[in-house]
C-alpha cells in the first residue's frame, strides 16, 4: 500500500522538487516538468514511463497497473495504491527525476550519496 503522503515524501526528498497542481490534480515537478501526479478521479498515482514499459507493466501485473482511454496516448501508467510496490515507486520517481533535474543538481546530489 502506497499512500499519497508516501509518494510526497519520496519526491520531496529529492533536490529541486516542488509540489504543485497539474490538470487539477496534486503533482510534483522538477524544472517545471511533472514527475508524477495523483489522479483524483481514480484516486491513484500516475507515473511517467516509456509507453513500451507501460504496456509491459499492464500485461505483467494488471492488478496493479492500468491505463485509461484518456491516458493511453501518453507515456503514463496509473497504479492502484493498495497493490503498488513502494520500492518500484521510489525507483521510478528517482529515474524520472534524474532525467529531468538540472545536471549540476544531479552531480551535487550524487556526490552526497
Amino acid at each position: 500500500m502506497v499512500r499519497f503522503e508516501d509518494l510526497q515524501a519520496m519526491v520531496l526528498a529529492l533536490p529541486d522538487t516542488v509540489e504543485t497542481t497539474s490538470w487539477d490534480s496534486r503533482s510534483f515537478k522538477v524544472n517545471g516538468k511533472v514527475i508524477l501526479y495523483w489522479n483524483a478521479g481514480h484516486d491513484c498515482p500516475v507515473f511517467k514511463v516509456p509507453i513500451e514499459e507501460r504496456d509491459f507493466l499492464i500485461e505483467a501485473d494488471p492488478e496493479t497497473f492500468f491505463t485509461t482511454d484518456h491516458h493511453r496516448p501518453w507515456p503514463l501508467v496509473l497504479a492502484r495504491p493498495d497493490r503498488l510496490d513502494p520500492d518500484w515507486a521510489r525507483a521510478n520517481i528517482e529515474r524520472i527525476w534524474r532525467a529531468q533535474v538540472k545536471k549540476r543538481t544531479l552531480k551535487a546530489w550524487e556526490a552526497r550519496q
